[in-house]
């Protein structure tokens, strides 16, 4: 979605956003946040029931294709038993360690079996892209124009965005930041009343990479003090497990 911005006027104090741009970008932040809110409950239920998963330790390498990109990955960090076949598929999901960026072992079993530690783990979700611009390229067409105002500083940097209350995203909110040479850096989170019951899926965050791939991820709000090194690590993993 490009927005334009308008040609300035005689009159200064005409307003520069009008209410029917407003009204369409809410409808279409309505929309995201209805289409992301079953992702965002099941990567929650993910978090809940890990000791379910079905996992393998099993390191073979599994080729998936999704759209024009082909990916490959050792079968013990993808989620689900049936996505670890090679072939074409519509999505994969991952489960990684933090900060190992391992998948499942002997030596890490219970990073996996024990939901006390929510930082333990990040969830991965890869499919085709639907939308022309990642999270961070959403900051300045959607999201500013959704965010209350109200400025909090966040850990490590952040600053931290409360949400108008008919925006869509009920009381989730937005932490974003600057970065030297590169485009801002945004995350959502639903933030839990008090750290004990956080989750391995408290916040998430999406970007680009690869020809036409949406990397979903998410990870415990506990780990927002190391948003760049997670950020970092994940484009690392992932550019690494693109074949050309």
């Amino acid at each position: 979605m490009t927005v334009h911005a308008a040609t300035a006027g005689p009159d200064d104090h005409a307003p520069l956003i009008s209410s029917r741009f407003i009204c369409m970008l809410t409808v279409v932040a309505v929309s995201m946040a209805a289409l992301t809110a079953t992702i965002s409950l099941a990567g929650r239920w993910y978090g809940e029931n890990l000791a379910l998963a079905g996992h393998t330790t099993s390191t073979e390498p599994t080729d998936i294709l999704i759209g024009q990109d082909h990916l490959r990955f050792s079968a013990n960090v993808i989620r689900f038993e049936q996505q670890r076949e090679t072939g074409r598929a519509e999505r994969v999901d991952l489960y990684l360690t933090w900060p190992g960026m391992q998948g499942y072992t002997d030596e890490t079993r219970a990073l996996f079996n024990d939901v006390s530690q929510p930082g333990a783990l990040l969830f991965l979700d890869i499919s085709q892209s639907t939308m022309s611009r990642d999270m961070s390229g959403r900051i300045e067409p959607i999201y500013q124009h959704l965010f209350s105002g109200k400025l909090l500083p966040g850990p490590a940097g952040l600053v931290r965005h409360e949400m108008k209350q008919n925006s869509g995203y009920g009381e989730e909110v937005f932490f974003t930041a600057n970065r030297d040479g590169g485009t801002p850096y945004a995350v959502r989170c639903m933030m839990p009343a008090t750290p004990a019951f956080s989750t391995s899926a408290d916040c998430q965050r999406d970007i680009h990479i690869g020809r036409d791939l949406v990397v979903l991820y998410r990870f415990s709000s506990q780990l927002l003090p190391q948003w760049q090194a997670i950020d970092t690590a994940v484009e690392a993993f992932l550019n690494k497990s693109l074949i050309p």
